[in-house]
């Protein structure tokens, strides 16, 4: 037995308990919607009409058929001169930087026919080349239909020549009459844009470089300030650490602006010396999702709780038995532990000045480059505009109406600024509010440098022609500087000079090549101050409230930089399981408290209260609330960077959150609720699966079970091998077969492994997944319907953190106790009952075909079009497949979907696969999927096949590490991993052998390929 818990999907499951079978009834009892499915002839490029169709072949679920009968023809142009670097269906790749205001990463860009099609992690660059599901998802905002096309002149299109001389005529006014040129940009450490601004400032001397982003990070720039005094972000390494105490600070996701998940996955790894992770915070975040220990605080206990922690280590002592039972630990641990914060200044103060007590190994003196917010200086900004003394603002890519607090009052304030040119990708309050835009080059049509922290320099290039008349802003400061038409004007000979001076012996090529290379900005971070007298003097001063607000910002959607990416949009949050909004997150307890609901409608669709969100005197309307458990009572949650408006079709999904953020506090007291009446219709993908009785598909067990009891012990063996008893004795349940064996030892056979220990679900395998494998989006009305097309799921399971009572029906045996009534009965430390929603443990678990050996769906398709390999592939044979759906009420894994629509060409689904441009990130080398088939993970096939071709062209075999699939190359924490089982030295055979190896429902005897590794758990438990 791996563990005694009962583990829940969500709080209805909690509720109810005949949910589960409601869910697996109601599972193929949809209608076929014959009239969107068919629509008219035309559309479809059918002959046949619906009306003919339907006289044909009767009214009826047939009408799936004619997905598989016809499909499009496409006319292909062969080359009549072939450019020498492109060989056709031979991808290429190159090494760039992905960075867009907010997030970096140094990737490896594929690129087929001239078209970027995915981005890839850059393995040289190590931590700074891990990518997460935004840049993943970036090569899609590339091709994205409503970006800017043209240069706008008044509201008019214009060339570029009649915008430049704009510019240079306002430039020239400017300066003459002693005028402010300033040029707001979101951070941007790049070193030939700084020394080329400094250039443009030698020759406009009143011009001024501010910066401005949505996300700003303020407060930890300030407390970097005061502390190291320098503003800039500590670099921190957990591998050597063995105990991490996190204080409201989600540095699994975008804390300090980095997230250290590849480090902290290394020093995860179950053995005595394992790292502990202990989590105080409000919002049930990805980082406390993933602790050992959480503390569910709301703001102003957090904040308390930090004090009091900050005192008994610095030797003041603490009454507080939470505060003194995390400061005991670390304090046994010495330099071996590290403290994070967030939320304000005062909280990341008092943890530099912990981690300065304990000499923390984490601690590495360097210095992250990529924020370079000044709140002082951003506000003397405003006053030059509200003083009239401006008379040119450049805004490159920013938008402070939809992401300042007082958005509002700078909107009014542009009045007073003779010339406002907005370098702009969308048509925003920016792009509305300037007399002349520039349409802004995406990074993957740009040249350019990032210093993104100590030691590094990552070159940037283009992968692609500029699809519209687009320029980036350094192209714009090269005209506006030479004049027009000088042949000095061209960005890249400009950054080639400038980057073979910083790099020493290393040619630009080669630079250029490598992606990320060594830099000589030696800046080192050491402690040098930090008032914390004053920080905890803030920190007292927030105001305990009755409701208290904490602001975050998704895995999906971060600051909202790429707010009209579909693919974001549509992928599922972590926790909530939700996609396509945001939306307040309150404990069971508080919407008991006040009225709030969320239920399920009779199709097992969940709908939620609406309210009304007043902080401060700042109201926003209509916010749907979310009951989510672990969530702190008094406490909810609200993300950022949704409700962009005017910013193209899928951004103005959500509500703007950023009115109430003031660019430094995260936390905000005094929240008021007022309920609408109304309700909202949540999409949400986690309850069209169901536990249905089995509690053992995430396993877990604690770690001092796992160094001192054998996995197999009879009576406590936490993952003992599963075994049938027959008449012959009991034997594996692998020996056990309805099948015959075939032979798997010739040639490669391929196996995945994921390690439950190691995986944060941070979603970028599932966008990894759908660029690789041409996974379309289905918008949230299909999402809503359980229709979503994602091959791979990242379920998220619950479980009590307690022992549960056991019931007489569990006793008795029953396959499903009796255990989820409103009320289960929950034995707390203290000894008191309470619900197993107030602070639930967290498992995540990735879930795709599993490829079985003897697989249940291979047996019922009537046409044979699932078949599998002797490599171990469950293949798909689309032009095969009738859509008669046998395979997926056959698959106990629930990982095949079903296509309604043909998505790609469907006006009803515009997202962006319904237009040219935005079908150029389509995969070449994947079949895009018609109508009315199955479809699902491939295991990557047609990048196992591309491997072993090249290995055959080269007359030699295969490595470890060649075969990989898309979601194993994405994860930055290793938790996948992929590989040829008949490799004798192959990493996943050595997996294969761990002791925390299982298999998803083994009992069945499926023999999947897929493989898991037990959760380990760094605590005691009671």
């Amino acid at each position: 037995m791996a563990s005694n818990k009962i583990q829940f999907r969500s709080i209805h499951e909690l509720k109810d308990p005949a949910l589960n079978n409601k869910l697996a009834q109601k599972e193929f009892q949809e209608e076929i919607p014959v009239e969107d499915f068919l629509g008219d002839a035309e559309q479809n490029g059918s002959s046949t009409s619906r009306r003919d169709f339907l006289k044909l072949l009767g009214f009826s679920t047939a009408a799936v058929t004619l997905a598989a009968c016809e499909a499009p023809v496409i006319k292909t142009i062969p080359y009549v001169v072939k450019p020498h670097d492109i060989i056709p269906g031979v991808p290429n790749y190159y090494a760039s930087t992905y960075f867009d205001g907010f997030d970096f990463a140094s990737v490896l860009v594929k690129t087929r026919e001239g078209r970027p099609i995915k981005i890839e992690p850059n393995p040289a660059a190590k931590d700074l080349g891990k990518t997460n599901a935004r840049a993943q998802a970036s090569v899609l905002s590339l091709y994205d239909n409503d970006k800017v096309k043209q240069p706008k002149l008044n509201g008019k299109d214009e060339t570029f020549d009649k915008v430049d001389d704009f510019v240079l005529k306002g430039l020239a006014e400017a300066q003459a009459g002693g005028k402010k040129i300033v040029l707001l940009s979101h951070s941007l450490p790049s070193p030939t844009f700084k020394k080329l601004f400094a250039e443009f400032k030698a020759k406009y001397p009143t011009a001024e470089l501010v910066t401005y982003d949505a996300f700003p990070y303020s407060a930890a720039l300030d407390a970097a300030q005061e502390v190291f005094g320098q503003r800039a972000l500590p670099v921190y390494d957990l591998s050597a650490s063995e105990l991490v105490v996190s204080f409201q600070a989600d540095f699994l996701g975008d804390y300090n602006a980095s997230s250290l998940e590849t480090s902290y996955a290394t020093a995860r790894k179950p053995g005595k010396n394992m790292l502990r992770h202990i989590q105080v915070e409000s919002n049930m975040s990805l980082t406390g999702a993933n602790a050992d220990s959480r503390y569910s605080l709301k703001p102003s206990a957090v904040n308390k709780t930090l004090v009091e922690v900050y005192n008994a280590i610095v030797g003041g002592g603490t009454s507080d038995k939470t505060a003194s039972e995390i400061a005991k630990e670390i304090l046994a641990k010495g330099s071996k532990a590290v403290v994070f914060a967030d939320g304000s200044k005062g909280a990341q103060v008092l943890a530099h000045l912990i981690n300065q007590k304990l000499g923390s190994v984490a601690f590495t003196g360097k210095a992250n480059l990529l924020k370079e917010f000044d709140k002082a200086r951003y506000q003397e900004f405003l006053g030059w505009i509200n003083t009239g003394q401006v008379g040119v603002l450049i805004a490159n890519n920013v938008d402070p109406i939809y992401s300042h607090h007082k958005g509002a009052d700078f909107e009014k304030s542009l009045s007073k600024v003779p010339y406002v040119i907005a370098v702009a990708d969308k048509k925003n309050a920016m792009y509305k509010a300037a007399k002349a835009v520039i349409p802004v080059a995406n990074w993957l049509e740009s040249w350019g440098d990032i210093e993104p922290q100590t030691g590094a320099y990552s070159l940037m290039q283009p992968t692609i022609q500029k699809i519209y008349k687009s320029r980036q802003i350094e192209e714009s400061l090269l005209v506006w500087k030479n004049g027009k038409n000088n042949a000095a004007n061209n960005y890249y000979d400009y950054l080639k000079a400038n980057a073979t001076s910083l790099l020493g012996g290393t040619s630009f090529n080669k630079a250029l090549y490598n992606g990320i290379n060594a830099s000589a900005n030696a800046t080192t971070l050491s402690y040098a101050g930090g008032n914390a007298a004053q920080a905890i003097a803030e920190l007292n001063n927030f105001k305990a409230s009755d409701l208290e607000l904490v602001l975050y910002t998704k895995p999906s959607m971060g600051d909202g930089t790429q707010a009209n990416n579909p693919w974001l949009q549509e992928l599922p949050d972590p926790i909530t399981r939700m996609s396509w909004d945001n939306y307040l997150t309150i404990s069971l307890k508080d919407a008991e408290r006040l009225g709030i609901e969320n239920d399920l409608n009779a199709r097992m669709q969940l709908d939620g209260s609406i309210v009304n969100l007043t902080v401060g005197g700042v109201k926003i309307e209509n916010v749907p609330v979310f009951i989510q458990p672990g969530q702190a009572e008094g406490s909810v949650g609200l993300a950022l960077g949704y409700g962009k408006k005017n910013s193209g079709a899928t951004a103005d999904t959500g509500v703007n959150a950023y009115p109430l953020f003031d660019g430094s506090n995260l936390v905000v007291s005094n929240v008021k609720l007022e309920k609408t009446g109304e309700d909202h219709e949540f999409a949400g993908i986690q309850l069209q699966n169901t536990l249905m009785g089995r509690y053992e598909i995430a396993k877990e067990v604690p770690l001092a079970d796992f160094l001192n009891v054998a996995f197999d012990d009879e009576h406590k063996g936490w993952n003992k091998p599963l075994e049938y008893h027959t008449i012959s004795g009991a034997l594996p349940a692998r020996k056990i077969d309805l099948w015959d064996a075939f032979d798997d030892t010739d040639g490669p056979h391929f196996n995945l492994s994921i390690d439950l220990n190691s995986c944060t679900g941070c979603g970028a395998c599932i966008i990894a997944c759908q660029a690789e494998n041409n996974v379309p989006v289905v918008g949230k009305e299909e999402i809503r319907m359980s229709r979503d097309m994602y091959w791979l799921r990242i379920d998220r399971y619950y479980s009590t953190q307690e022992k549960v009572e056991v019931y007489e029906g569990l006793k008795e045996g029953m396959a499903v106790p009796e255990l989820y009534g409103n009320r289960v009965p929950l034995l707390t430390s203290e000894g008191a009952l309470d619900h197993p929603a107030t602070n639930p443990d967290v498992i995540f678990q990735p879930v795709m075909c599993q490829h079985c050996n003897h697989a249940p769906c291979e047996t019922v398709c009537p046409v044979a079009a699932t078949s599998h390999s002797k490599q171990g592939q469950n293949h798909m044979a689309y032009n095969r497949c009738i859509g008669t759906r046998y395979c997926a009420n056959n698959c106990p894994y629930k990982v095949r979907r079903f296509n309604w629509f043909t998505y790609n060409l469907n006006d009803k689904f515009d997202f962006n696969m319904n237009n040219d441009l935005g079908r150029m990130v389509l995969n070449p080398d994947v079949v895009v999927r018609t109508r009315g088939v199955m479809e699902k993970c491939s295991m990557c096939i047609q990048m196992t096949q591309a491997t072993i071709l090249e290995a055959k062209k080269e007359n030699r075999i295969v490595k470890d590490g060649e075969f990989q699939t898309a979601c194993a190359k994405a994860c930055s924490t290793g938790s996948i991993k992929f590989g040829d089982m008949n490799d004798k030295e192959s990493e996943v055979r050595e997996l294969y052998s761990s002791n925390r190896r299982y298999y998803l429902l083994e009992e069945i005897g499926t023999k999947p390929n897929v493989f898991y590794h037990t959760k380990v758990r760094n605590r005691v438990e009671k």
